[in-house]
């Protein structure tokens, strides 16, 4: 099987092309960073934006797609940073779309990154993929276009929005920020620490990229997040008692505005979304409670 996944250096991406070629499949990764140092594989090649451009024929034959392009999230949001957040995701579209439409074969399958942002915030509603979108901030107006432009990809194609939670690894993304303040004896609730946390295991969001891959019934929006969401008070207790840190320190919500600015909603506000489709479809994670995803990044990494 021939996959070709697009931001595949990333947190996701990279996670994702390790598990697909130790599964035997021949991967094709479409990235904007230079292509040297990377690792080389007969199974494992890496092409450019520019690259996919000029000759989309390259693509011909490719069974499945997985777009996770798109600027990072972490970082200051001025007006720059939010026009390159946006335009980074809907060019990523944009171009590959243009590329797959002139494929002889279209792939089988499309997974379009998105994010839980879709369903905008709350404090007492709970979201799944039956929830409608909300268009009411930054975040769930770039998911909005996001997703919109994914109506560019060949009609033929089963396409799937995979719609992100936080997504908890050992050494990369948010998760070792967050966890940083605990690791000094300073750990504590955010704001008012009531804000829901969806959230995944890497693991599990890899495993169930390759599930909806090969389930031909899944379609449509996908809720890649935990069955067990937390508050942020929770989040933080969990992480106290495995990592065995107090949790007493808490930051008060402006202070957090303060230091940076209207990206503070990331962690001052949230939602309670629930798989509804993976689970209904018999996916089944293998960290679902925030305890057991915790303790697996907690321990040692297996030597190979």
């Amino acid at each position: 099987m021939n996959i070709i996944v697009c931001g595949g250096t990333g947190l996701v991406g990279n996670a994702l092309v390790k598990s697909l070629l130790g599964d035997g499949y021949t991967v094709k990764v479409i990235t904007r960073k230079p292509l040297e140092g990377h690792e080389s594989s007969p199974r494992l090649q890496y092409m450019s934006w520019n690259e996919l451009k000029q000759r989309p024929e390259l693509l011909e034959g490719t069974d499945a797609v997985v777009n996770l392009a798109g600027e990072t999230l972490n970082q200051r949001w001025t007006d720059k940073s939010k026009q390159r957040i946006l335009q980074s995701r809907l060019l990523s579209v944009a171009w590959l779309a243009q590329a797959l439409n002139t494929l002889q074969r279209k792939p089988e399958v499309i997974i379009q990154a998105s994010a839980v942002a879709a369903y905008g915030t709350s404090l007492t509603e709970t979201f799944d993929e039956t929830s409608p979108r909300r268009s009411k901030d930054f975040l769930s107006q770039v998911v909005e276009q996001w997703e919109e432009a994914a109506g560019a990809y060949p009609s033929d194609s089963r396409l799937i929005k995979l719609r992100i939670s936080l997504v908890l690894d050992r050494k990369k993304g948010a998760f070792p920020l967050m966890r940083l303040p605990y690791k000094f004896g300073f750990g504590g609730k955010i704001g008012s620490g009531n804000q829901w946390m969806s959230w995944i295991h890497i693991e599990d969001i890899v495993r169930l990229i390759t599930y909806c891959i090969h389930t031909t019934e899944i379609v449509g929006a996908v809720n890649a997040s935990s069955p067990h969401p937390l508050t942020n008070d929770q989040f933080g207790r969990t992480v106290a008692q495995v990592y065995h840190r107090p949790h007493w320190f808490a930051v008060p919500g402006f202070l957090v505005q303060k230091l940076v600015g209207e990206m503070s909603t990331l962690v001052l506000d949230g939602q309670k979304v629930l798989p509804r489709k993976a689970v209904e479809h018999g996916f089944k994670f293998n960290y679902p409670s925030l305890k057991e995803a915790l303790e697996k990044l907690h321990s040692p990494p297996k030597q190979r």
